[in-house]
């Protein structure tokens, strides 16, 4: 099986590649995501930076965690779609959004975390298990 992963925004204006394996493949539960997303969760991959060829030019919005930490989401200037996360925690990765991917079937989340802030209508999957804060504790 290939470990190449393709996607593009909604308007085709961004296209990326990647030739790896996820690092990381979650649900992300936290107020923040659902704001930015307009949804109960981010379902997120995580891959070494350097594996990702992106066309394109993404705008990053940056915020502060309660951490301290920064998180840059990019996104499509043209159209609006989120597809990238960028986090100061985790220098040399890159975030990709899973509903970006040509082939969605590709995304296997292993975790549902942040679910402590997770919206009461949002009905997770049983089968994975959950963290009530961030996955890298």
């Amino acid at each position: 099986m290939s470990c190449q992963y393709t996607g593009q925004c909604l308007c085709g204006e961004i296209r990326y590649v990647v030739d790896a394996e996820p690092l990381f493949a979650g649900n992300c539960h936290c107020k923040d995501c659902q704001r930015s997303s307009g949804g109960a969760f981010i379902p997120a991959m995580l891959f070494p930076e350097s594996s990702v060829a992106i066309h394109g030019a993404a705008k990053y919005f940056e915020t502060t965690a309660d951490s301290g930490h920064t998180h840059g989401r990019g996104f499509c200037p043209h159209c609006g779609s989120q597809l990238f996360a960028r986090f100061s925690r985790f220098p040399g990765m890159l975030g990709i959004k899973a509903g970006t991917l040509d082939d969605a079937s590709r995304y296997a989340p292993k975790l549902d975390f942040h679910v402590a802030s997770a919206a009461p209508w949002d009905f997770m999957d049983t089968r994975l298990p959950k963290k009530q804060g961030p996955a890298q504790d």
